[in-house]
């Protein structure tokens, strides 16, 4: 595992890899592959990433570039959580659409806090609001 771009973190007892908070590590979808090698390093399937982690268009659902990712992810049967940290890109008109898609499969969402985010991919669902 990439050691500055993730760690391993225990949540209730459940290992989850964790992206840095205000760092890039995806600069275009290929780079998907990089979260899916360090949850196989664990091994763990869950993820909690940040904003800044993304590809800079991947709140744009014109670019493509969420669709890419989130499907390599879900092929893995990958379940990771985006904490949407203050200045992130706003998402684009038609993204909301895509983000209640995957929900409904219940391997991604956005949150407005790690707290929240941890919660999610342990299983429980807290009074959060979601992005």
């Amino acid at each position: 595992m990439t050691q500055s771009l993730f760690q391993t973190v225990d949540a209730d007892g459940v290992s989850v890899v964790e992206g840095t908070a205000c760092r890039s590590c995806m600069r275009e979808p290929s780079d998907a592959s990089l979260v899916l090698d360090a949850c196989q390093a664990v091994p763990t399937r869950l993820v909690l990433l940040y904003s800044s982690n993304l590809t800079a268009r991947f709140f744009d659902v014109s670019s493509r570039e969420a669709a890419e990712i989130l499907q390599k992810w879900r092929s893995s049967r990958l379940r990771a959580a985006v904490v949407r940290e203050h200045g992130a890109p706003r998402p684009s008109r038609r993204f909301h659409e895509l983000l209640e898609a995957e929900r409904r499969d219940g391997l991604f969402d956005i949150f407005d806090d790690r707290a929240s985010a941890l919660a999610w991919l342990v299983g429980s669902r807290p009074d959060a609001t979601h992005t």
